[in-house]
């Protein structure tokens, strides 16, 4: 042995033997248990570690592949399983401090140079030194090279994040290691100074380079999936702890302070104390200004490192004594900007509009988070603090006002919050913040728009409650006054500003409203309307002022019979002095004649708007105020009289005008008629303005409305015409030549209720064809998105198409059908449209009076004419049911020929998108004309067309399943007017079967099924139509049964050689119409009553045949389909039809009399290979629905039968088969779903026909599926099947043997359950596959095991699973699963087991609590919020929570003494956060709830043993439940029996 030590170690020393049989030599002796050296594992540790470090120390000269493997070697010691073996052992192994520098030197070797190559392995090392407690003891007891490995890992990360290649997983992994090892040493360490010179100096530039990158990296599919999913978040994370702890410890706040503080604020805190040398702050700003990294990046990562690092300081030190310390921290921080230097006013505006945007947002994050800490108090500040902290937030509002950055949407966020904290730091620059955000800010981004319209509604807010509205407003008109920044202003209201003003009017004094709009008149009046001729600019203030008071006065509280007289008496001065004062002088300017040229002016076209938008405001006002408010007096009563009379006439309006002449208003007219623009449209509302008046009166004229909803149509046809056109925002100021045809249309719409009784028949139709043409143009161009509150001319055409009011407007209904019938003829080939006698071309024809049914009883009839007129009524009524004869005969002829049009793609495209809007139509509301035009439409689609050999299948399947689909939609029931059933059902077999040749390549794809099934189903409405309706059963069922037949030859006849001939498309279709015929007659005969004999001998009779049919077309295409291949989806449906018919013709006769012998043997035999196949396939169906669904369906009735299994086969066969499926990899939760109805089903019938050993090994199965190893051997999918039965077996009722094994097997159900969720809650993406259904098993385990389990241990296991499962770091969808689990489970303790609940309150306040602190961090303010669907969630999880405690207080009298518990939890968090309203309201109701329980005792104890900030929150609480529930409690109880 002595020979064997010196010989090898000699070796391995000795200078002659070769490096590359030393490395052989090393690896032998490591591996080999011959080779025996003492401390054997020490030694050659040491060997390696000190040839390496003599290398790097210049003492050794190797290659560098020799130095490669000497690095792998030293890779594979440290990661063996020997040495960890050893170490778990007890064995003292250990490295030298020297290799760590030498790790260390390697990895600023690769910074250096830039490279990463061929670090792998020093990488590899690094990590397992640092999981090794033993071996990283060369780090962690020398801090320095820890941090020194830290900045170098560090540094290498960012390396890879700002180089073009993908980001592998190799250094992130080791820097997370690291990060968390010095985490460690870093709370170990008892000198703050010492930790916080380490992060300075070597740890705060790469750490906060290294959060900057992870941040902003735009990650790739190509990039580590473990590092963007999970390692950059933890990073993140590590790097503000690290901050957090190394830069502000307790122990330095005093250096702050006095850094921080001026002399004279620190004179009473000091006492005398020595200064402290460390300059925090000073350090920091240094390292930040200091250029650690490209200079293209230092402003985005000083920018959010500056906003992080406040973060961190006020999380460390923010409390209400140090809000001075936490303002000058800020102010420091602040001086990084560039921003700063414009706040001194030291340099020029340079910045870019990269680093403005960034820095913005930076300012944003810090003024929120002043905000959200209260750090500034307005009275505190003044009284105590000479007002430091305002004169800083004036000279950054001055700065953002000085240097207006419109397009940036963090402007307009740090603003808003400069108002939010204090208005008057805004308020001496309230004209320019009014003009630069608001009145000439050039916004159209939605993005932009967005905060913009934040800031001025909070504007609106804050003048609203402060009563200095009209002093806000000053400021708007003196800059609308002002000569405009551009040509052309913007609108002063956006729509969402009118919706933020109308609320502030609302709640505002009438007075003050009155002073701005007097305000505006008198500027209008005397400064804008005097120089407005031939004045552009002053035309563009006269519109600007105009929508201002239109907009003020259609949102303002109306005039009622409780106004003050004193209110109403100013608004008729007012409207008088508008009507006097603007509105007749700009009616004698626009009525003076004009040159043509002169007609095209800018300043005449924004007169006009402006005159006839004032127009239309004064008459909607004053007619609404006259009709809401007795005591006003309209400034045009003394010609009331004369309205109506005048109005007659085309130009009636100006009767409506004092002070304006009628041919003055014919002029005005003709000028504003020129204009596409708010002018035009102004006239089309006061036309409409007209005709409501005339209908108010007693008697209406009905030649004027016919004129004036005659001139509403005819305003907009050109327009409408040229197909250009605009989403419209609904500003009636903001009208152009684009967004005119929208708000026409919009106008036309939204008020056809009033114009479609007078409008003539052809402007019904014209309405219905651009109807039609503009939801065709919306198909064309509905990837397009428009801005969210603007509505397009396609939009309010599906708005209408959606609405439940076209059908009652029946002759637009049968207008817009007509319409769609000339489309689909337009459709059709050149050489088909020319053809007269083809149906489409026959429906469309023009001299069919199809809408007299409609119009007839509207029309006024003389008495003495009346029996003509009725005569001839019935008459077109008979022509028009006599084409529909005619043409449902050719229908059916053409489809005996075979004579088809032939379509091309693109027309077959068109026919589809012509489907899809016939689809919106309500098809069961239309006439019984209308209703067989259309059904004659889809048939002769799908009879008399046949696609091109060119044509996509999958776009043909489609289209003919849409036909289908919307066959199934009509009442097929008139049809029998003009068609044979039988006609119709042949017709559409024939020309299916034809179309069916070109489908043999597209039976595997999803929508073949999709085809099928909608085949089937509209043969099954049509068959039971029939038998239903008694239309000629006999003669139709035979019929179309003997068409059937004769669709292909005898199986016998063919066996021999015609095989090769067989369609498995055509053979699926005609299976599928044998299963309809089968399943309708089947269904029928099942609900006839007994003493109806006659009608269930006829359908019996034939039903035979049809089974008979069936059994040979399955078995044909059975045998015709591939060996090994899955069976065709389409058959499934018509097995399990067959089996149903056997089944219920066999009970019929009588079977159970004789079990073995009800069926015939070759049937038998045809289900049990059918049941086997499928048996095979379930396992491999995966996540298709399509065969898993209708398979499912045929086990439910083949297992309802025992005696059908195969020799030697179970239930428990099929309940391994089901296992197997839920166990496959594509089966997601949600698939499950989708098939649990199927699913159980089958377990019904399998755990109801069973015998109790076959249970016993169901359940053995399903416990197998729970046992730990499955989720040890990552088999998660094995544990959710098991999970997933187990929710199915509670679902199904179990009786006697049964119910007592499953109930006996519970506990070790439950106790299963508990450890899997145990161990699943360590991985985040099992949350989803397993956590969510245990906590669903256990809920309906718990619900169904009341008074069954008995013993309170198991269901407190129930507690034990919802402690462990993590309620953050979630995905919201995630999130909300888990939190109504958690509920479920804890509800349906409350519920069924409250005798267990009592003993175990501790926990299932524990757990609940976990559910209250959850929300309630969700549920924060947090800004702006932006996702709408996932505050949803967070809403309904507070309605949970709500539920919970109501229930808690409504049933459980025994809580009665924790409800002071309860309370004191809910208030302790509450007092950390700031509650969203809305959250906050469910969670407040469901807390007085439990205050009800209180008594007078625990209001003192609470009073007495909460901390003071939370005690205040408590009394606040307990205030608002006495001035709110309470009161309303006491209130109802007053009032109840």
């Amino acid at each position: 042995m002595a020979a064997i030590y010196s010989g090898i170690y000699l070796k391995l020393k000795s200078a002659k033997t070769s490096w590359e049989d030393k490395l052989k030599l090393a690896r032998f002796a490591w591996i080999s248990h011959q080779c025996v050296l003492p401390n054997k594992e020490q030694v050659l540790l040491d060997w390696v570690s000190h040839t390496l470090v003599s290398y790097y120390n210049k003492k050794l000269e190797l290659e560098d592949e020799v130095v490669e493997k000497l690095w792998a070697y030293l890779d594979n010691i440290i990661h063996s399983r020997r040495l960890q073996s050893l170490l778990k052992s007890g064995k003292t192994i250990g490295l030298s401090f020297s290799i760590a520098q030498v790790i260390n030197g390697r990895l600023s070797e690769a910074c250096s140079q830039k490279t990463q190559q061929n670090i792998g392995t020093v990488l590899s090392c690094s990590s397992g030194i640092l999981s090794t407690p033993s071996l990283s003891i060369i780090y962690t007891a020398k801090c320095e090279l820890l941090v020194d490995l830290l900045s170098k890992l560090s540094r290498l990360a960012c390396q890879q994040l700002v180089s073009d290649d993908t980001v592998g997983s190799q250094v992130f992994s080791v820097l997370q290691l690291t990060f968390a090892q010095y985490l460690l040493i870093q709370r170990q360490q008892t000198n703050p100074n010492r930790v916080f010179g380490q992060v300075t100096s070597h740890l705060l530039q790469p750490c906060l380079l290294l959060r900057h990158l992870l941040t902003v990296r735009s990650w790739t599919q190509a990039d580590d999936n473990h590092v963007r999913q999970h390692l950059s978040r933890e990073i993140r994370n590590q790097v503000e702890t690290l901050l957090q702890a190394g830069l502000f410890q307790s122990e330095l706040f005093s250096s702050y302070k006095e850094e921080l503080l001026p002399e004279q604020e620190l004179q009473e805190k000091k006492k005398g104390a020595l200064k402290n040398l460390l300059l925090p702050v000073n350090t920091v700003q240094t390292k930040l200004g200091s250029g650690f990294c490209e200079p293209a990046l230092q402003g985005a990562v000083v920018a959010g490192s500056v906003s992080l690092l406040y973060k961190l300081f006020l999380d460390s030190y923010c409390k209400a004594e140090n809000h001075l310390v936490c303002f000058h921290m800020l102010s420091r921080l602040f001086g990084c900007f560039g921003l700063s230097g414009l706040q001194q006013g030291v340099w020029e505006d340079t910045l870019s509009p990269a680093d403005w945007s960034t820095e913005l947002l930076a300012l944003e994050q810090l003024l929120n988070l002043v905000l959200s800490s209260d750090i500034y108090n307005v009275a505190s500040d003044r009284i105590r603090h000479k007002e430091v902290q305002f004169g800083f937030y004036r000279k950054l509002a001055q700065v953002l006002m000085s240097h207006s950055q419109a397009s940036i949407p963090a402007w307009f966020r740090c603003l808003k919050l400069l108002m939010s904290l204090n208005h008057l730091i805004v308020e001496p620059d309230l004209d320019d913040l009014v003009a630069s955000a608001w009145i000439d800010a050039r916004v159209s981004e939605p993005r932009t728009k967005k905060p913009q319209e934040a800031l001025i509604s909070t504007m609106f807010q804050t003048y609203s409650k402060l009563r200095q509205f009209p002093r806000l407003f000053e400021e708007v008109l003196t800059v609308i006054c002002r000569p405009a920044a551009d040509e052309l202003r913007l609108p002063v209201f956006s729509a969402g500003l009118t919706v933020k003003l109308r609320e502030c009017l609302l709640e505002l004094p009438p007075n003050q409203i009155l002073d701005i709009l007097c305000l505006f008149v008198e500027k209008c009046q005397t400064l804008i309307v005097p120089a407005v001729e031939g004045s552009a600019d002053m035309a563009l203030k006269l519109l600007s002022v105009s929508s201002v008071l239109h907009v003020f006065l259609f949102n303002m509280r109306s005039l009622d019979d409780v106004t003050p007289s004193p209110v109403v008496l100013r608004t008729q001065s007012l409207l008088a002095k508008m009507q006097r004062g603007i509105i007749q002088p700009l009616m004698e300017l626009l009525r003076a004649p004009r040159r043509k040229e002169e007609k095209s002016e800018l300043w005449l076209r924004k007169t006009s708007d402006s005159a006839l938008l004032l127009v239309y405001t004064w008459l909607e006002v004053n007619t609404l105020f006259g009709v809401s408010c007795a005591k006003y007096a309209s400034p045009a009563a003394e010609i009331a009289g004369a309205a109506t009379a005048s109005a007659t006439k085309y130009g009636g309006i100006s009767a409506f005008l004092p002070g304006v002449e009628v041919q003055c208003w014919e002029r005005v007219m003709e000028l504003a008629n020129s204009f596409a623009s708010t002018s035009k449209y102004c006239l089309e509302l006061l036309t409409l303005q007209k005709m409501k008046v005339i209908l108010m009166q007693t008697k209406a004229d009905l030649q004027a409305l016919q004129h004036a909803a005659a001139f509403i149509l005819e305003s907009g046809r050109s327009s409408m015409s040229r197909g250009e056109s605009e989403p419209w925002d609904g500003d009636i100021s903001a009208i152009n030549d684009l967004t005119y045809p929208t708000a026409h249309w919009h106008l036309v719409i939204s008020n056809l209720t009033i114009l479609l009784p007078y409008i003539s028949l052809e402007d019904v139709e014209y309405i219905a064809n651009v109807l039609l043409e503009t939801l065709v143009l919306a198909k064309v161009q509905e990837a397009d998105t428009d801005p969210e509150p603007s509505v397009s001319i396609g939009k309010i055409s599906l708005g209408l198409m959606h609405s439940s009011f076209l059908p009652e407007m029946k002759v637009l209904h049968c207008a817009f059908l007509t319409s769609l019938i000339h489309r689909f003829a337009r459709v059709l080939p050149s050489a088909a449209r020319d053809s007269v006698d083809l149906p489409l071309q026959q429906l469309s024809a023009g001299d069919i009076p199809w809408h007299e049914a409609i119009l007839a009883p509207c029309r006024p009839v003389d008495l003495l004419e009346a029996p003509s007129e009725i005569k001839l009524l019935k008459d077109e009524l008979s022509l028009s049911w006599k084409k529909l004869e005619k043409v449902a005969q050719c229908v059916v002829l053409l489809a005996k020929n075979g004579c088809p049009v032939i379509l091309k793609e693109s027309q077959l495209e068109s026919c589809l998108d012509l489907l899809e809007i016939a689809s919106l139509l309500k098809l069961d509301s239309l006439l019984p004309s209308d209703c067989t035009r259309c059904f004659l439409v889809l048939l002769s689609l799908l009879a008399n067309t046949r696609p091109s050999v060119s044509c996509s299948k999958l776009l043909l399947l489609k289209f003919l399943s849409t036909c289908f689909h919307l066959l199934r939609c009509l009442q097929a029931g008139r049809i029998f007017k003009v068609f044979y059933a039988s006609d119709v059902l042949e017709a559409v077999m024939t020309s299916q079967l034809t179309a069916s040749k070109s489908f043999s390549d597209v039976l595997t794809v999803p929508v073949w099924t999709q085809y099928l099934q909608e085949v089937q189903a509209f043969l099954e409405n049509l068959l039971q139509m029939i038998i239903e309706r008694r239309q000629s059963v006999r003669l139709n069922l035979e019929k179309f049964m003997s068409f059937l037949m004769s669709c292909k030859p005898d199986v016998g006849a063919i066996k021999s050689k015609g095989w090769k001939n067989w369609n498995p498309a055509a053979g699926q279709l005609l299976l599928m119409a044998f299963t309809a015929l089968c399943h309708v007659v089947t269904l029928y005969l099942q609900l006839l009553p007994e003493k109806r004999l006659q009608s269930t001998d006829l359908l019996s009779v034939l039903l035979e045949p049809v089974v008979l049919q069936m059994v040979r077309t399955v078995e044909h295409g059975l045998q015709s389909n591939t060996p090994n291949q899955p069976l065709p989806v389409g058959f499934i449906p018509s097995v399990t039809t067959l089996l149903k018919a056997d089944l219920s013709h066999a009970a019929r006769k009588g079977w159970q009399k004789e079990p073995g012998g009800f069926l015939e043997q070759p049937r038998i035999k045809l289900y049990q290979k059918f049941y086997s196949q499928i048996l095979r396939e379930l396992p491999f169906a995966e996540g298709n629905l399509q065969f898993l669904q209708p398979a499912l369906q045929f086990l439910t009735i083949f297992c309802s039968v025992p005696e059908l299994y195969p020799e030697k086969e179970t239930a428990v066969t099929v309940v391994f088969a089901i296992k197997k499926l839920l166990a496959g990899p594509a089966v997601t939760t949600q698939v499950i779903q989708s098939m649990e109805m199927e699913l159980t089903e089958v377990l019904v019938q399998l755990l109801g026909n069973c015998s109790a050993e076959e249970f016993y090994s169901i359940m053995r199965l399903l416990l197998q599926g729970l046992e730990m190893r499955n989720i040890w051997q990552q088999k998660a999918k094995e544990v959710l099947s098991a999970v997933t039965l187990t929710r199915l077996l509670l679902s199904c009722p179990l009786s006697g043997d049964k119910e007592k094994a499953f109930w006996f097997a519970s506990p070790q159900i439950i106790t299963a359950l508990a450890m899997q969720t145990k161990e699943a809650c360590q991985d985040q993406s099992l949350i989803s596959t397993i956590v969510v259904p245990i906590l669903e098993a256990v809920a309906a385990l718990l619900r169904q095991g009341e008074g069954v389990l008995l013993n309170p241990h198991h269901v407190a296991l129930a507690f034990s699973i919802l402690l462990t499962i993590p309620l953050d770091h979630l995905k919201t969808e995630d999130y909300h699963s888990v939190f109504l689990g958690v509920h479920e489970v804890l509800f349906s303790v409350v519920q069924c087991h409250p005798k267990v609940l009592l003993k175990a309150v501790p926990s299932f306040l524990n757990s609940f609590h976990r559910l209250v602190v959850s929300v309630m961090h969700e549920g924060r303010q947090k800004g702006d919020r932006g996702n709408t669907d996932e505050f949803e969630v967070i809403l309904k999880c507070a309605h949970l929570v709500e539920r919970m405690y109501t229930h808690i207080a409504a049933e459980m009298e025994d809580f009665t003494v924790f409800s002071a518990f309860i309370v004191a939890q809910y208030v302790t968090e509450l007092q950390k956060v700031t509650l969203h309203p809305a959250v906050k309201k469910h969670l407040t109701e469901g807390i007085y709830h439990i205050l009800d329980l209180f008594i007078e005792r625990d209001i003192k104890f609470l009073n007495a043993s909460l901390p003071a900030g939370v005690r205040e929150v408590f009394r606040d609480l307990y205030n608002d439940y006495n001035h709110y529930h309470k009161a309303k409690k006491q209130g109802e109880e007053k009032y109840t029996a």
